[in-house]
């Protein structure tokens, strides 16, 4: 019998580690090639570790909750042959640095300052990747981590605990973050407070028995942090406009079966919205841009993520890399494939990285309009509503006339730190004007 030694795969470009959330297979278990082995997740998304063999699982080099880096043995696997199977290390991921380009009006010398990550191999100290995440974005060193009291076992340092770290830094109350005030503070704000009861990770229901009580899951946690920090980080305002799509309906009503049978692929209308989407941006690029400190970066490539609704009642932004490079049946292909796995949990973690702008579809749960939540650290997300028929005014050569239309709202949430109501407004507006000219004898 010959052993196989299984390497944490490389997920993409940006993600150099993960953490084991479930094994799949446990010691003794049979294997078949393609097998689920275990799942992994990093601080964007969950995966599934595949076996690339079929054989006998032997040992788990890393329990739950623990952290492999990229190229780590996590488990040894028994299979037929005469020696051992040592596979080919990951290639390393490249660093890909981001230039920021001059802003009009932006202190030169603070856009020239060189941003660099934190060299955590220099650290004694275990950070998990959401941590690490959190600290790039806020700009915290690894002497200020390193100095950090933690509240996790053997002292590590937690989401929380860095949370409660940079309220106080940024003039908040600190918050004690040993786990005995943890407790303390949790019984004395449920004697004080009953209509807000603390959340027992062991219990399913309440005292009185009438209500339930059910822990986040992890992806429900990570969303909640993003949503929290989200609020607290840019100043948000929302404008809206209402577009008339009735071309654009009768098109897609036109064109969706020959569509179809051609290209094997349903085109719905998120490809369409993300077409004019990209570009609206391209006549005002200053949407397309991210805030770090004083600086606005400008970014020349244009990644739009579209948020989907996953069966568990989660969310999740994958993104269409230059998506003003694409037509309309590529950007179709890449919406269904990337929502398809979506919804079955095979997103790799880059492809939920690097957007620079997010579209969500409100309308597809029957809501005319919304007031999104920035996706940090983007500047703005558009929210596209439901399309319904309604009496509408068209001006024509013979007077105004009462016709029944398609209309759709389109709400704008933007960063009002960099993005002022005239460029927001002016967008979206953009937007709903490439919608409202669509051209009923397009070819596709």
């Amino acid at each position: 019998m010959a052993q196989y030694e299984l390497l944490l795969p490389k997920m993409g470009e940006s993600v150099a580690e993960a953490t084991v959330i479930k094994w799949v297979k446990q010691v003794g278990d049979s294997i078949d090639l393609d097998d689920t082995i275990l799942e992994i997740a990093t601080d964007k998304v969950d995966s599934e570790v595949p076996s690339p063999v079929s054989g006998k699982l032997v040992k788990q080099l890393f329990k739950e909750d623990e952290v492999a880096q990229v190229g780590d043995i996590i488990a040894i696997i028994e299979t037929e042959g005469g020696h051992d199977v040592k596979p080919e290390e990951p290639a390393a991921a490249p660093i890909v640095e981001e230039k920021a380009e001059a802003i009009p009006g932006i202190d030169q010398l603070a856009v020239e300052k060189t941003v660099t990550q934190n060299d955590f191999a220099t650290s004694d100290r275990f950070y998990s990747p959401l941590v690490k995440s959190i600290a790039a974005q806020e700009n915290i060193t690894l002497a200020e981590l390193d100095s950090i009291k933690g509240s996790g076992a053997d002292g590590r340092l937690n989401k929380d605990d860095l949370l409660n770290y940079i309220a106080s830094k940024n003039g908040g109350q600190p918050v004690e973050t040993s786990q005995a005030q943890a407790a303390k503070t949790t019984i004395e704000t449920a004697s004080a407070a009953p209509q807000t009861p603390a959340i027992n990770k062991t219990s399913t229901t309440s005292v009185s028995g009438n209500d339930e009580i059910i822990e986040m899951d992890r992806m429900r946690k990570l969303i909640a942090d993003h949503m929290v920090m989200s609020k607290t980080t840019s100043p948000h305002v929302t404008s809206f406009v209402e577009a008339d799509v009735t071309n654009m309906v009768l098109w897609r009503n036109k064109v969706k079966n020959s569509f179809e049978k051609r290209e094997n692929e349903k085109i719905t209308f998120t490809p369409i919205f993300v077409e004019a989407v990209a570009k609206a941006i391209k006549d005002f690029p200053m949407i397309n841009v991210s805030v770090n400190g004083t600086q606005i970066i400008k970014k020349r490539d244009i990644n739009i993520g579209m948020a989907a609704a996953l069966p568990s009642g989660n969310l999740i932004v994958p993104v269409i890399r230059n998506a003003d490079q694409l037509n309309l049946v590529g950007l179709t292909k890449s919406v269904n494939d990337l929502a398809t796995r979506a919804r079955n949990a095979k997103l790799k973690p880059d492809e939920t990285q690097g957007g620079t702008f997010t579209l969500t579809n409100v309308g597809s749960f029957g809501n005319v309009m919304g007031t999104p939540i920035i996706n940090q650290p983007q500047v703005a997300i558009l929210a596209v509503g439901a399309i319904k028929k309604k009496p509408a005014v068209l001006e024509t050569e013979y007077g105004d006339v009462i016709a029944i239309r398609h209309m759709m709202f389109l709400s704008l949430s933007y960063d009002h730190r960099v993005v002022d109501g005239s460029l927001g407004g002016m967008f979206v507006r953009r937007v709903a004007d490439y919608l409202e000219a669509w051209d009923l004898n397009r070819e596709i």
